[in-house]
């Protein structure tokens, strides 16, 4: 059986300046995600967990059913690649969190982390 360690997921976050409003406290951050199966066996992404931490210490949790409207299936050597949007109220941030897959084999469940990664604007240097 494939380990967890087989799983990664890469992040790029990118600041969307043309649709944030700084004098209004909003900050919107695009952030693709690329999940890469390196197991033997199909897995399907069937949820996931954010913690999005903002400049100021506030912490917001986000849970659902998998990602952007979709569980895919991801079979073995493949990717899935989405992007989403976070918004803040500061121009700085820090998201992390899991995914919960299960393999298609097994019908075992399992969750792989998400190393955190840091949302700043231009000029930030939090």
């Amino acid at each position: 059986m494939s380990s967890v360690a087989d799983i990664r997921i890469d992040a790029v976050p990118e600041y969307c300046a043309d649709e944030s409003r700084p004098s209004e406290n909003r900050h919107v951050f695009r952030y693709t995600i690329t999940v890469h199966n390196g197991t033997d066996e199909t897995v399907q992404l069937l949820a996931r967990y954010w913690k999005i931490t903002q400049g100021s210490g506030d912490e917001q949790e986000v849970r659902g059913k998998g990602v952007v409207g979709k569980q895919p299936l991801i079979a073995p050597g493949e990717s899935f690649r989405y992007t989403s949007r976070a918004v803040l109220d500061m121009p700085v941030g820090v998201m992390q969190g899991a995914y919960t897959f299960c393999d298609a084999t097994h019908a075992r469940t399992f969750e792989v982390a998400i190393a955190p990664f840091r949302l700043a604007g231009p000029h930030q240097v939090h």
